[in-house]
């Protein structure tokens, strides 16, 4: 879950506002923890505490969202009152956000501003750059943040895809001419700062899924994360190759669709039939994307494993394809649901088991990282996602370039920018906040 806030001149900009699922969080632990915590069940849905900027509200400027993934987004319906500031994104994450909002009737009342890529606005005292940049999602955005103290190149999520399904190919020029700005911090994504290499390309996907469809005789239905628009249109196109018709099982997975048609995301040529008309077709002819990749009770995958979902009943040979990662501490989830297949003959294949590529992250591997330190040249490095041994990989990774000093911390720490770097640890939870830097 990502709530990144930043302060100048006695203001405040939050960067994301998002949540994170399925924690493990036990009620005890949460209550002691002071964390804010939205019960679905018993805990499905959490997000950053917010207390300390709701306490100076008038002094947030705004927010930005870089893009409309959950943990980055998810949190904005249950917050945003205790805000009631101006919220910029682009288009598509704007599109996905107000389906939310529509749900709790605040669909009319925050103002969200939609932004263009390259696109530069103030926002209060900080002029705010949209970069666009390649992950697994439609418009995601890195930020260039500059004040009158210095400037912040925040990544948010990223990865160097040169064929990506959806957007624009990485372009490697726009941050190589950020080197010329003199950047104070680059806030980096940590998430596969362990990885060697190069990340996949989300275009490489398409082939291993190809051939597997291809090789299928029965059924075949493929889990996936329901925001990846990418992979959706992947098998859109395999669909349409091998003669099956998509059908997509989950209300998310229907709602990023729709969204991903009315901001032009998705090609008009590309079927998808009525889920329900999936059980009426002959064996051969079925390709359908299931939620519930993590092994989620409540998901489509999850019944279709349990065989009493409402419209598709799996055979024997059919095939379950797990076009995504397992998230730890989902793994017994997934190893549960598996055997409930097994059980019924059906085959299962998982990303990491198939010799061609099925599923591609959306994060920079070593690589990756390397070459951005490089081309941006930061002043000081603000690794951020992932454990602390992900944090402290990355800062070595910015030491191996160059990069003067490097910044790691915990959530609720404040990181000084300028004029003179430096930590304070727990600034949050002490109210220990200097803002005239």
């Amino acid at each position: 879950m990502n709530m990144n806030l930043y302060g100048h001149a006695d203001s405040w900009l939050m960067v994301d506002c998002g949540v994170t699922f399925q924690s493990p969080l036990k009620p005890e632990y949460t209550q002691a923890s002071g964390s804010s915590v939205m019960a679905r069940d018993i805990f499905d849905v959490v997000c950053a505490d917010p207390r300390f900027i709701t306490a100076q509200k008038d002094k947030l400027a705004g927010i930005v969202i870089t893009h409309a993934h959950e943990d980055h987004v998810g949190a904005l319906p249950y917050l945003w009152q205790r805000f009631k500031c101006p919220v910029y994104t682009t288009a598509y994450t704007a599109e996905i956000l107000r389906r939310k909002l529509s749900r709790d009737g605040l669909a009319q009342r925050m103002p969200i501003i939609e932004v263009s890529t390259q696109q530069k606005v103030d926002i209060g005292p900080f002029n705010v750059e949209w970069i666009g940049i390649t992950h697994s999602i439609p418009e995601p955005h890195a930020l260039m943040i500059r004040t009158e103290a210095g400037s912040v190149f925040h990544t948010a999520d990223w990865k160097i895809d040169a064929k990506p399904i959806t957007g624009q190919p990485f372009n490697a020029s726009i941050f190589k001419q950020l080197a010329k700005q003199s950047v104070n911090a680059m806030v980096c994504d940590s998430t596969n700062a362990l990885r060697l290499g190069h990340s996949i390309s989300e275009s490489d996907c398409y082939q291993g899924l190809l051939e597997l469809v291809e090789g299928a005789t029965g059924r075949v239905v493929v889990g996936c994360f329901s925001s990846n628009i990418a992979r959706m249109i992947s098998l859109a196109k395999i669909a349409q190759k091998t003669g099956r018709y998509l059908a997509l099982f989950g209300r998310s997975l229907e709602n990023t669709v729709s969204a991903a048609r009315a901001t032009g995301h998705w090609p008009q040529e590309l079927e998808v039939i009525d889920a329900f008309h999936a059980g009426y077709l002959l064996k051969h002819e079925v390709l359908a994307v299931a939620t519930g990749s993590q092994g989620e009770s409540r998901a489509a995958l999850s019944q279709i494993a349990q065989d009493n979902y409402r419209n598709l009943s799996l055979e024997a040979d059919d095939l379950v394809i797990f076009s995504s990662i397992i998230i730890p501490g989902n793994e017994k989830l997934i190893d549960r649901m598996i055997d409930l297949f097994h059980q019924r003959k059906i085959r299962t294949i998982l990303a990491e088991d198939n010799p061609k590529p099925i599923h591609a992250s959306g994060h920079p591997c070593q690589e990756e990282l390397i070459l951005m330190y490089n081309w941006v040249k930061p002043q000081l490095a603000i690794p951020t996602h992932g454990e602390p041994q992900h944090l402290k990989a990355n800062a070595d990774i910015a030491s191996q370039c160059h990069v003067p000093r490097s910044l790691t911390g915990l959530n609720g720490d404040l990181f000084i920018i300028a004029p003179e770097p430096k930590l304070i640890k727990n600034a949050v939870k002490t109210g220990r906040i200097p803002l005239q830097n």
